[in-house]
């Protein structure tokens, strides 16, 4: 008898070897039914995975942690097979689930058509239908590379001999008279995938991501769990073309980029002043918390990216310049320089927590394929600080920085932030005992904090563990922007260190950290989750002042100074245009506050106000308004 531990706590005793949707059986047929996969011991399997010890079981369904990959990577499969069976002799390559959705690449001389997609869509809902059993084999190397070898698939020929150690077997997964190569695990037939894909478009990539390589096509889908879901993911879609920040940029004269710097963010003075505010907001948060500003070269030594570590991890990123026979580096993050000023003077272990902050202007050569809007580029500006601090300093300087960090998200908007902790990867400097130290440090300043967290075993920077901050914006996507991450091994490297209270030459804990990231980015993403319709306090222009005739001018005049002189970005339109056409031109312009004042607002000294969703907030007086502004702006009202 084997006994089965279950998700709450619970223990059965079943005769073994059991399958998965036998212990569904054993807690219920309607489990069974709807059961798509199982967890044993933690790791995800088909239903048709036998037991054969005692274990911890969980049945998943459709509701549960997995099931959308689950999903998705049977999407990929239908998908793959509707190809082969519509368009005989089209290879079949790689095709996973990804973020929303999934994709297969494909080896065929025509390229598809909008109305092929059509079609491959059509027969996938067919194959649905037909509701086939997916099935695992087990094969012997040998048998797969003949079996594949024969039925010309030359690509899943090169992935056996490439993946699959000789003696090793391969799985395969047979659904109908269609199989393919993979780990799995997969859904129990066909028809559990339902009807909530869509296939959404067709790319170019090179196999096996190398451009070296052949070209193939790339169709890409999206799958859910039912059409009500589907029809949601489409609509943010939607919404999400609406709220690009490239387009509203441009409306808006806030930024644009061109041709001759790509990856580069030509800023107009709108724009230009977003960024100055943002700036200038962290620079005061910092400087109430003890950090000092600093500035470093943009071109350094290619000697000091040796020492850092950085040339071996990162030369293929770096744009680099020579000048006297020497090479430098145009500067793609800032740290090796944040601590050549800490090396600048002895310190002593009364100078820690030393806190260097800088809004650094970094490069990285970046593909041009990748470039994205203000999203990817090649040059971005970090809110970017490096804590030099001893051992027992790191748990409150990470808990500080953590508040920080919650406090700031909230001033812009966001409630709901993610936090993922990253683990050693494999390529990495430093001892295993000084990453053992730097892991427990971090995580027990996440236990400190009480904050829900994810491992991320592995993703680790290349010279210490970190922490991930990601934020969900109005349509739920997540962005990935703060980080801490801490780091015993380059400052050793770069051979700083501090005078310890016993007199010993000890080497600071440094930590890397930033909240929002690049500037640059933060931008993007505060005008699509705005959709342009910035705070107050971040608007470049907040109000604008209009006129209705002639005879208000003075007028329009007196109130745009008075409220410039209080603080407040005010512009006043005298244009010889009616009022209806003014305020619907500044509207769309996405200013927060339109004042109008007539000849009635000239004589009673007042104002009539209304705000960009067109509301008319009635008449203020000039103080009344100034308070009203300032309140908000103070307040940070979203």
């Amino acid at each position: 008898m084997l006994q089965i531990t279950l998700p709450d706590g619970s223990q059965r005793e079943l005769e073994g070897p059991i399958s998965v949707l036998d212990v569904a059986l054993s807690i219920g047929p309607g489990l069974a039914k709807a059961a798509l996969a199982g967890r044993v011991d933690g790791a995800l399997v088909d239903t048709s995975y036998v037991i054969g010890r005692d274990a911890s079981v969980a049945i998943v369904t459709g509701r549960d942690e997995g099931a959308l990959e689950l999903l998705r990577h049977d999407a990929a499969h239908v998908m793959a097979q509707a190809v082969q069976e519509l368009y005989p002799g089209t290879q079949v390559t790689i095709g996973p689930a990804i973020e929303d959705g999934f994709y297969y690449d494909f080896a065929r001389d025509e390229p598809f058509t909008p109305e092929d997609l059509e079609r491959i869509e059509e027969r996938m809902k067919a194959i649905v239908a037909r509701d086939l059993p997916i099935r695992r084999e087990v094969w012997d190397r040998d048998e797969a590379l003949r079996v594949f070898g024969e039925i010309g698939e030359r690509y899943k020929v090169e992935i056996i001999q490439d993946i699959i150690p000789k003696g090793e077997e391969v799985s395969v997964y047979r659904q109908g008279d269609w199989f393919d190569v993979c780990r799995g695990p997969h859904l129990p037939s066909t028809g559990k995938l339902g009807n909530g894909f869509k296939l959404m478009k067709v790319a170019g990539a090179y196999w096996r991501g190398d451009s070296r390589n052949e070209m193939l096509q790339r169709i890409y889908g999206t799958a859910w769990r039912d059409k009500k879901e589907l029809k949601a993911y489409l609509h943010r879609l939607e919404e999400a073309e609406k709220r690009d920040h490239r387009k509203i940029g441009k409306a808006l004269a806030l930024f644009h980029s061109q041709d001759e710097a790509p990856g580069m963010v030509f800023w107009h003075d709108k724009g230009w002043t977003i960024y100055l505010i943002l700036q200038q907001y962290i620079r005061d948060k910092l400087r109430a918390r003890g950090y000092q500003e600093v500035h470093t070269p943009q071109i350094i030594d290619r000697s000091l990216w040796e020492k850092s570590g950085h040339w071996e991890k990162f030369r293929d990123d770096m744009f680099v310049t020579l000048s006297e026979e020497r090479i430098f580096a145009i500067k793609p993050m800032n740290c090796p320089a944040h601590i050549q000023i800490y090396n600048h003077g002895l310190k002593s272990y009364r100078d820690l927590p030393l806190r260097l902050a800088e809004f650094g202007s970094c490069h990285r050569n970046e593909p041009s394929g990748t470039l994205h809007g203000l999203m990817r580029v090649r040059n971005f500006v970090q809110d970017d600080a490096h804590i030099f601090c001893t051992e027992e300093q790191i748990l409150s300087e990470v808990s500080d920085f953590i508040d920080l960090l919650f406090e700031v998200y909230r001033d812009f908007g966001f409630d709901e932030v993610l936090v993922k902790f990253s683990t050693r990867p494999e390529q990495r400097v430093g001892a295993d005992e000084i990453w053992d130290k730097s892991e427990k440090s971090l995580q027990d300043a996440l236990e400190q904090k009480g904050l829900e967290w994810e491992l991320q075993p592995g993703e680790g920077a290349f010279y210490g563990p970190k922490i991930e901050f990601s934020l969900r914006d109005c349509l739920s996507r997540v962005w990935q922007l703060g980080t801490i991450q801490l780091d015993f091994s380059m400052p050793e490297r770069l051979g700083a260190h501090y005078v310890a209270e016993d007199n010993s030459r000890k080497v600071p804990v440094m930590l890397h950290r930033a909240i929002l990231g690049s500037l640059e980015r933060f931008i993007g993403i505060l005008i699509e989750h705005y959709a342009g319709a910035l705070p107050l306090w971040l608007s470049p222009v907040q109000a604008v002042v209009l006129n209705i005739t002639d005879r208000q001018a003075d007028y329009v005049h007196e109130i745009a100074n008075a409220l410039r002189d209080k603080g407040f970005r005010v512009e006043s339109d005298l244009r010889n245009e009616k009022i209806g056409f003014k305020i619907r031109e500044h509207t769309l312009q996405k200013v927060p506050y339109l004042l109008v004042v007539g000849d009635r607002e000239v004589e009673n000294r007042a104002i009539s106000v209304r705000d960009r969703k067109g509301k008319d907030l009635g008449t203020f007086g000039l103080d009344e308004l100034v308070a009203r502004f300032g309140e908000e702006v103070a307040s940070r009202i979203h």
